[in-house]
């Protein structure tokens, strides 16, 4: 067995390093732009890795046709690989607003069976390469670990650094580079033999590759500020992939309008009949207002209403990402809104989980709203369960109030009612849903619980509002005969999140095949 020289040996070792890294950020980026897209990310992770993985074995099978050239096929396979793989996140992004969304899914799904199967061509090529300086014991161990621990981090680095502080489109251009100046990189010392008019042609097609990233590189902020105005109606005045999400701000006149994650969670044209009736409503039949816990609700539009009490004290506000709390008394727009309520005295922002709040916490509130979002994804599911309204029943004092948003009553019904039923089976001695239609969502849901009974149809507080009023309130305890409790709804549970399904049913019914 020949020794292979030692800079040789190291061009093997971070060659296998390098692709291992490459080929997964290539499927966690697919992955995550199509669940920002779809909504759904589980499901798209899920086919991601499904296909990914299926694609890889017909690489790998693929690879025994391959007898000829080795190197050099291996270098045109890594280029191929980080054109595909740089150009995914862009190209989804072009498509999405282009074709319906089944059409979208193919696209994608295709991208990532592309990319399997050159990834799965890589590992049997470079054990065959090395076949002569290595037993074949030590040749697997050595290209299989490395590939693992590029897989590693990979699955390190994507959601720590490369999503938040560079983001998907950016991230697909640099590993996509990277990728290709790799294989620049191994043709140097695999490929001496090769002819002249090879060794061109290849040169040439690398470093046009690498030359398109460049430009796209450079055109990334203006090509992506394009591509996202294409999937919004107004005027974008901000937009940032965070480590948890992607917010975006639009203005259109009067009408400011917040999405995560490409659903909207409020429009200035009509959100103080939402958030009027998530706090006004229960803070008026509220025995003791002293202690306030909002779980979600970072952009400062509930803390706004509950600071209309004078009773208040202190309100503590809790949501996962900091950048909601950043915008909400930085940006212009959204701070004259929120009428600088994450700055009043009285309000403490936690930036952290609700469910790890409220098991750590040892604290006692008055009232506790949970504004977050819709149950669209296990993550979220989780905080519509049983173990969550526990905790929450467990950090309420004796004459305290509970309240949850509860997604809509008409096109979610079944979630709606899955909330009411899960917070039933929580503890909670009285449960009251109600609703209110709120145009640009349409007739929306709540529920509230204590304790003891309430009788919140009740409203005789004088809060300054644009909408309550008393005999308003009354009628948001009544429920048609199409939205009423169909009496069939199962419990949602952390280990079983029914919901997650209700909801996504609920939702495709109304869901047209476009964008």
């Amino acid at each position: 067995m020949s020794q292979t020289p030692r800079p040789a040996r190291l061009v093997f070792f971070l060659t296998i390093f390098i692709a291992g890294l490459c080929s997964i950020v290539y499927e966690l980026l697919i992955s995550t732009t199509s669940g920002y897209f779809m909504g759904d990310s589980i499901k798209q992770f899920s086919l991601v890795i499904g296909v990914y993985m299926a694609a890889m074995g017909v690489g790998s099978y693929l690879s025994q046709f391959i007898n000829d050239n080795l190197a050099e096929n291996f270098v045109k396979i890594e280029i191929l690989l980080g054109l595909t793989g740089g150009v995914s996140v862009p190209l989804l992004y072009f498509t999405f607003t282009r074709v319906t969304g089944t059409e979208y899914q193919f696209i994608m799904l295709g991208l990532t069976a592309v990319i399997g199967v050159l990834t799965g061509f890589e590992v049997p090529i470079l054990v065959r390469i090395l076949k002569e300086q290595f037993t074949l014991k030590s040749n697997l161990a050595y290209v299989l670990s490395l590939d693992y621990v590029g897989a590693l981090l990979a699955s390190l680095l994507f959601p720590f650094l490369l999503l938040p502080f560079v983001g998907t489109f950016k991230t697909s251009l640099i590993f996509g580079f990277v990728n290709v100046a790799l294989g620049l990189f191994v043709y140097y010392f695999m490929t001496g033999r090769a002819g002249e008019k090879r060794k061109k042609s290849m040169i040439i097609s690398a470093l046009s590759v690498l030359l398109l990233f460049v430009g796209m590189g450079a055109g990334a902020d203006r090509l992506l500020t394009a591509w996202e105005q294409d999937l919004y109606t107004s005027r974008l005045v901000f937009s940032e992939q965070t480590p948890y999400q992607k917010l975006v701000l639009t203005k259109n006149n009067d009408d400011l309008r917040l999405y995560i994650n490409r659903i909207i969670q409020f429009s200035t044209i009509d959100e103080y009949r939402y958030h009027e009736s998530l706090a006004l409503v229960p803070m008026a039949a509220a025995r003791h207002k002293k202690k306030v816990l909002i779980l979600g609700g970072g952009e400062g539009l509930l803390a706004r209403e509950v600071l209309k009490d004078p009773e208040v004290e202190s309100v503590t506000v809790v949501d996962l990402d900091a950048k909601v709390f950043e915008i909400a008394r930085e940006n212009v727009h959204l701070s004259e809104v929120n009428q600088g309520a994450l700055d009043n005295p009285k309000v403490t922002t936690v930036a952290a989980d609700a469910a790890t709040f409220l098991q750590e916490s040892s604290e006692y509130y008055d009232l506790i709203f949970a504004d977050l979002p819709d149950p669209s994804n296990d993550a979220l599911s989780r905080l519509y369960s049983t173990s969550f309204y526990r905790l929450v029943h467990q950090r309420l004092g004796a004459e305290g109030i509970f309240v949850t948003q509860a997604t809509g009553t008409f096109h979610t019904k079944s979630a709606f009612w899955c909330i009411f039923e899960t917070v039933k089976a929580s503890e909670f001695a009285h449960v009251y849903p109600y609703h209110t239609y709120v145009p640009s969502f349409g007739d929306w849901g709540f529920v509230a619980a204590a304790k003891y009974p309430l009788d919140l149809q009740n409203y005789n507080a004088d809060y300054p509002v644009k909408y309550l009023e008393p005999d308003l309130v009354k009628s948001l305890f009544f429920f048609e005969k199409d939205i009423a409790n169909p009496g069939d709804i199962e419990v949602n549970y952390l280990d079983r999140p029914v919901i997650l399904g209700y909801f996504l049913e609920d939702w495709e019914r109304w869901r047209k095949d476009k964008k």
